[in-house]
C-alpha cells in the first residue's frame, strides 16, 4: 500500500512540475485581437464605441446577465467616461475608463476586472478608412502574472476571448450597416 501511495505522489509531483514548467514558458504579456470591415464611415462606428451608453447595442457581454448592475460616471462619452458593471458569473464585475479618444480613429480603454479574477488590461479600438468602408480592430492586452500563465496552460485566451470579440464586431457591423 505504501508503494502505491509513493507512486501516486511521484506521478502527482511530476504532473505539477510539468504544468509549472509549461507555465514558465508562457509570455509575460498577452494580446487578443480581431478585426472586421464595416460598410460605414469611421465617425459613425467611433460614436458607438466612444459612448459606453451605446455598448448595449453591440457588446457581446451586455445581455449575458439581464440583472447586471451598470453605473456610468464622468463625461457622457470620450476621455474620462467610466462604465462599471456587477453581474453574475457570466460577466463578473469590473470597470472601464476611456483613457484616450482620437476622433474618429482610435479609442484606448483601461479595463479593470474585479471578479471572477482580478486583472488590469488595456483595450484598444482602431478605425481605419478603406475606401467607402472602415476596418475596425478590437484588441486587448495586458500583463500575465504567473497564476495567469498557469491558467494559460489549460485555457486558450485567444480562442476564449477572441470569439467574444468576433461576436461584438459582428454586432457592431450589423448596427452600423443598418
Amino acid at each position: 500500500m505504501l508503494e502505491v501511495i509513493a507512486i501516486v505522489a511521484v506521478v502527482l509531483a511530476i504532473a505539477i512540475a510539468v504544468v509549472l514548467i509549461l507555465a514558465a514558458t508562457k509570455p509575460d504579456i498577452f494580446r487578443v485581437q480581431r478585426a472586421a470591415t464595416m460598410q460605414a464611415p469611421a465617425d459613425r462606428i467611433f460614436s458607438l464605441i466612444n459612448d459606453f451608453h451605446q455598448w448595449g447595442n453591440w457588446s457581446p457581454w451586455e445581455h449575458r446577465d439581464p440583472t447586471m448592475k451598470r453605473t456610468f460616471s464622468g463625461p457622457e462619452s470620450g476621455k474620462g467616461a467610466v462604465y462599471a458593471w456587477d453581474g453574475n458569473k457570466n460577466v463578473g464585475s469590473g470597470q472601464m475608463e476611456i483613457l484616450d479618444a482620437a476622433t474618429p480613429s482610435k479609442i484606448v480603454i483601461k479595463l479593470d476586472f474585479i471578479k471572477p479574477f482580478e486583472g488590469r488590461n488595456t483595450a484598444e479600438f482602431t478605425m481605419l478608412p478603406r475606401g467607402g468602408a472602415t476596418e475596425v480592430t478590437w484588441a486587448m492586452h495586458g500583463a500575465t502574472p504567473f497564476i495567469g500563465k498557469v491558467m494559460h496552460v489549460f485555457i486558450n485566451m485567444d480562442r476564449m476571448i477572441g470569439k467574444d470579440f468576433e461576436a461584438g464586431l459582428a454586432n457592431l457591423k450589423k448596427t452600423v450597416e443598418q
